[in-house]
């Protein structure tokens, strides 16, 4: 697997709205999407620093993925997305070379990119996402 670049960076947060104005109003940065990707019970916001996405990612459901990371852990960096090539391929030579994976087959995620992530456990402690844009 070579990743072409970091695609985002996804950071879970309480208050979605609350955070926006952080990121704008001292950061400087702007706000280009907010979208609700139901199947993962979340809301997310979008940056753009250079080439490299921030995802502020807010749970819509307390049983949801972020909604159970947020209780655990509180807010903070949630996963390292990397965008690849031919996602289902990686995820065959990823598992293949023992990585444990969380997707065995892409799902849509928000931007309308296929995702899959390998587990934390196999990745020293960081939840990665594979991302692919077949729309380019």
């Amino acid at each position: 697997m070579k990743p072409s670049h970091i695609e985002h960076i996804g950071i879970a947060v309480k208050n979605l709205e609350e955070t926006i104005k952080y990121y704008e109003s001292v950061l400087g940065l702007e706000c280009y999407s907010v979208e609700e990707v139901k199947d993962q019970k979340v809301k997310t916001a979008f940056f753009m620093v250079g080439q490299t996405k921030i995802e502020l990612l807010e749970s819509t459901d307390t049983e949801g993925p972020i909604g159970k990371f947020i209780e655990k852990k509180g807010e903070g960096i949630h996963h390292l997305a990397f965008a690849v090539k031919d996602i289902d391929n990686m995820l065959v030579e990823t598992e293949a070379k023992g990585i444990q994976l969380i997707d065995k087959t892409p799902r849509k995620g928000a931007e309308g990119l296929d995702i899959a992530f390998l587990h934390p456990k196999s990745t020293f402690g960081v939840l990665t996402e594979l991302c692919e844009n077949k729309n380019k």
